[in-house]
């Protein structure tokens, strides 16, 4: 049986948000920033740094607070990942799939699925896998064709799930498996816990940016789960799916903002710094219009992305179109002023002492992954039709 949330969150004062923001600004900057570079270099994914943002309240943002969740809006979200993204966008991107997994659970679980799950979760002594995605189905993801197959009272799922971040480290995955037709509706989601029999994971993928948090296939091969690990109600995998994709869409965009606007920021001190043919870099107009195009670019990308997550919080009819149009706009505008911040730079901006590059490594993948900006453009153009 599904559960949907319809409770109103109850809103924030701006005293109350200034505080959240700013302890949340001090984690990134003290346990983040610091570390992002060795994390990157080394392939380090952070447990005990995670533990910690789960003591923050971080592991279940907008997960009711029954079950250890901190029950904020989205729009409160969006602002915490952009912080959280400030200090290192590799990790606060895989705290975003963490908490579209643990929304899932708590939008569409049981009571046992919830009370079992989330208030791990939620304080992040263990972490979340969401599995769409496989080696032939990408962005077509109704075409997945991975198995769950009844046999009495369990399900044996079988196939192999693809660029699952938190792989080989989670403590639960959802995995979307074929239980019926072909097509959306023939898909259902369950919950499979890390020590099942059968369950094993690729390599850890070697990557271009999000070094910091692992990517690896997840293998089932022959997974008896029980019928009550199914998430929601049979049929149901692919609209539990995509409606999470809305939530991370927006997530994904907000890190986006936090990574591009701390490439900004440090485009703004060093041009003022450097000095060629007699005067500082900030005398030239050619990089005064540059820095005036990138601020404008990121505001207009986090006006999108704040009217995506109000109309996420208040269940608007075209909630899709805006997080599709907040995610396409926001990631292809901080990846475009992260590179510009590099060759504002020039040569020192290639260098990895000075993170512009890795910052420009992270946000790249913002623009393929939780669906392609080619395909959230499919979305906005049939929405528009009508279609």
């Amino acid at each position: 049986m599904s559960m949907t949330i319809t409770t109103p969150v109850p809103a924030l004062s701006d005293d109350e948000r200034a505080a959240i923001l700013e302890a949340v600004r001090d984690f990134a900057q003290t346990e983040l920033a610091p570390h992002a570079l060795e994390w990157d270099e080394t392939k380090t994914f952070p447990a005990d740094t995670l533990h910690r943002a789960g003591e923050l309240g971080l592991g279940g943002i907008y997960v009711r607070e029954d079950v250890g969740g901190t029950g904020l809006s989205r729009s409160d979200a969006v602002a915490i990942f952009e912080e959280l993204a400030a200090g290192d966008p590799s990790i606060a991107a895989y705290i975003t799939i963490h908490n579209m997994v643990a929304w899932m659970i708590d939008t569409y679980g049981s009571e046992v699925q919830r009370h079992e799950w989330l208030p791990i979760l939620a304080s992040m002594q263990g972490f979340g896998s969401y599995c769409l995605t496989e080696p032939g189905a990408g962005s077509d993801a109704a075409a997945i064709t991975t198995t769950a197959i009844r046999d009495g009272d369990d399900f044996v799922l079988t196939g192999v799930k693809q660029f699952i971040s938190g792989a080989g480290s989670s403590s639960v995955y959802i995995v979307m498996a074929r239980t019926g037709e072909p097509g959306a509706r023939g898909i259902t989601a369950f919950l499979v816990p890390a020590d099942t029999a059968g369950l094993s994971f690729g390599a850890n993928e070697k990557k271009m940016g999000w070094n910091a948090q692992p990517t690896r296939q997840v293998i089932l091969d022959e997974v008896r789960v029980p019928a009550t690990s199914m998430l929601g109600s049979e049929g149901q995998g692919f609209k539990i799916a995509m409606s999470a994709l809305d939530g991370g869409r927006i997530n994904i965009a907000a890190c986006s903002l936090g990574g591009a606007q701390w490439a900004l920021d440090r485009a703004l001190r060093y041009v003022q710094e450097r000095f060629t043919f007699g005067e500082a870099l900030a005398e030239k107009q050619s990089v005064v219009f540059t820095l005036a195009d990138m601020a404008t670019e990121l505001r207009a990308a986090r006006a999108l992305v704040r009217d995506a997550a109000a109309a996420l919080d208040a269940k608007a009819p075209d909630v899709s179109m805006q997080c599709a149009m907040a995610k396409r706009f926001a990631t292809d505008a901080g990846f475009r002023v992260a590179n510009e911040a590099l060759q504002l730079h020039g040569g020192y901006g290639y260098l990895h002492e000075y993170g512009i590059e890795k910052v420009v490594r992270d946000l790249r993948v913002h623009q393929i992954l939780e669906g392609t900006n080619e395909i959230m453009r499919v979305i906005i153009g049939r929405q528009l039709l009508g279609a």
